[in-house]
């Protein structure tokens, strides 16, 4: 037997040495072999982070950081106001547009009963939304403007008569004022509701002073002194429309006729009968003063039409008393429309004005009289108006 063998030291050390390293070598790929293989029908576990948030995967949750959510910034500090400062508030100024219409019967007859729906009113061209309709019925407010200079007899008579009449017109509640012109204005009254003093004011005017009519600065004057005055007023023009060398040009008192708001001017030009004798006179001396007198009657239905009134040019002193019944017919019966225009601009500029009469299906209104006849009729409003400047 080989145990009871008895070998040699040296070869018993390097048997045992072999005998050793052949059981290292097979025991390690063994041990190796075993931690690499994993158990069967299992499956490796992955433990996801605790912020987490994601879908699930065939391995597990997959770890998508969830974002940060920033606290929101805080709300603005108000400052604060000085003891010492008051409190201020914001006013925007809406514009409203105020149009006075007469609408009278080819003889110069109100038509009443109109309402708000049948008016239409245009302002450069677009439809405007009419926002307050009254008729009015008020006490007047109005200036007689008369031109009383030395040029010839006839014209200051019918300016004399022209002034009568329309005082005797007048109601206990209106109030006028009576301005006279030859080379520069004077009041002779300032507004009353007296009728002596009135009269009074006109029996002052019997001897002219200069034969100089400056028209043109008389009307600024008083347009001028009438921006003062609240509501709506009445100038009554009796003049020959004859500017002899006022300061001002045309254009400029057109100007200010445009710009003056809450005026209707009414317009009686004087000495038709000796104009019409002129004409008729073949002289050159005629001819050149019968172009003056045309050019006047320009100037006066200009005053008139921009502003909502009538021209007259009467011939006979009978017309007088017809023409301020018309007038004051106009005065006191009138459609008060008012609107907020939809050009909102504060920019000064000039915009025209069209006022119409329509039916509920929007064709124009016809009118009829008690007899069932058509009835002509005429619209008497102003031609357009001056909006208001920013640095107004």
């Amino acid at each position: 037997m080989v145990s009871s063998l008895r070998l040699p030291a040296w070869r018993q050390a390097v048997a045992f040495l072999i005998t050793a390293a052949l059981l290292w070598c097979g025991a390690a790929p063994m041990a190796a072999q075993q931690q690499q293989a994993p158990p069967p029908n299992t499956k490796p576990t992955q433990q996801a982070p605790a912020e987490a948030g994601g879908p699930q995967g065939d391995i597990g949750p997959m770890a998508i950081p969830k974002k940060k959510e920033e606290p929101p910034p805080p709300p603005p500090t108000r400052p604060k106001t000085p003891a010492d400062m008051p409190n201020y508030s914001l006013k925007v100024d809406v514009p409203l547009v105020t149009v006075p219409v007469s609408v009278v019967t080819k003889d110069g007859q109100f038509i009443p009963g109109l309402k708000k729906e049948n008016f239409k009113v245009m302002e450069d061209g677009v439809p405007q939304q009419i926002t307050n309709f009254t008729v009015s019925e008020a006490p007047i407010t109005a200036v007689l403007l008369v031109e009383f200079a030395a040029t010839n007899y006839s014209f200051m008579v019918d300016a004399l008569n022209a002034s009568y009449s329309f005082v005797n017109f007048l109601k206990p509640n209106d109030w006028v004022a009576v301005i006279s012109y030859d080379l520069k204005p004077y009041i002779l009254t300032d507004f009353t509701q007296d009728k002596q003093q009135i009269y009074g004011a006109l029996n002052r005017l019997r001897i002219p002073g200069f034969r100089e009519t400056n028209e043109f600065d008389a009307l600024y004057d008083t347009l001028d002194r009438l921006e003062r005055i609240q509501g709506h007023k009445y100038v009554v023009l009796v003049s020959s429309g004859i500017d002899t060398f006022s300061k001002l040009t045309y254009d400029k008192i057109l100007k200010k006729v445009k710009e003056t708001k809450d005026v209707t001017i009414f317009t009686i030009s004087t000495g038709e009968a000796l104009r019409v004798w002129i004409e008729g006179n073949p002289s050159f001396g005629a001819q050149m003063a019968s172009m003056s007198y045309l050019q006047g009657d320009n100037e006066m239905r200009t005053f008139a039409s921009l502003t909502g009134g009538r021209w007259y040019h009467p011939r006979f002193e009978a017309e007088f008393p017809e023409i301020f019944r018309d007038i004051a017919a106009d005065i006191r019966n009138q459609y008060m429309i008012a609107y907020h225009p939809s050009n909102t601009k504060l920019d000064g500029t000039y915009r025209k004005l069209k006022v119409q009469l329509i039916a509920p299906d929007g064709e124009p209104l016809k009118v009829k009289n008690e007899k069932g006849k058509m009835l002509k009729y005429d619209i008497i409003a102003r031609e357009g108006y001056t909006a208001k400047h920013e640095v107004e």
